[in-house]
């Protein structure tokens, strides 16, 4: 008669002749997020308008994260939507190809790359705040704007600058140290967040 506990026993598997450990005995609850691991985190904050700081998160291999900053004027109005026709241009029909991301727009650090309305009516620039490629926008946006308020995943757009000229953009910003951005990161299931 077989033995029923044999099948329901853990039994930790071996890789060449060492044990390896189970992943409930090693499960860390605080794991750094992928921002706090692979990204920098900067702030733009334009000279004019003080009270709507972006975020920038800066990762190793050039690409940045365009945001808001979790003290943006708008967070505080209710955003109510965003909208990436800006003018006579429409950001969402950036098109990129290949490795080197041929045929995306070029933005400056002032370029408007989306519109916030908030509850109010009133309205924000999302500016690109550094100088360089637009990859692409984040369409999720249009459809769940709370996703905003996700640190990693409430990204505005991707921009890329030129490898020569990242020390000296990253010189422009400034380090989110001091102002550590209070932004909700419990970023398991982003779909399940509502609109504001």
């Amino acid at each position: 008669m077989v033995d029923p506990e044999k099948f329901f026993s853990e039994e930790l598997p071996q890789i060449c002749g060492k044990t390896v450990p189970s992943i409930e005995s090693n499960f860390v609850s605080d794991h750094p997020s992928i921002v706090d691991r692979f990204f920098t985190r900067y702030c733009y904050v334009h000279s004019a308008k003080p009270i709507e700081p972006h975020l920038v998160l800066f990762h190793s291999n050039r690409i940045c994260l365009i945001g808001l900053a979790s003290n943006h004027e708008a967070f505080s109005r209710g955003i109510k939507s965003i909208s990436y026709e800006v003018g006579k241009i429409n950001r969402s029909q950036n098109q990129v190809s290949g490795k080197k991301k041929s045929g995306g727009m070029i933005v400056q650090a002032d370029s408007t790359l989306a519109l916030v309305t908030c509850n109010d009516g009133s309205v924000f620039k999302v500016r690109s705040c550094i100088q360089g490629k637009l990859v692409e926008v984040n369409q999720r946006l249009v459809e769940n704007v709370g996703l905003l308020q996700m640190e990693g995943y409430g990204y505005v757009a991707i921009v890329m600058p030129k490898p020569e000229q990242c020390e000296a953009i990253k010189q422009k910003l400034l380090p989110m140290v001091e102002m550590e951005p209070k932004i909700d990161r419990n970023i398991s299931d982003p779909d399940s967040s509502s609109n504001k």
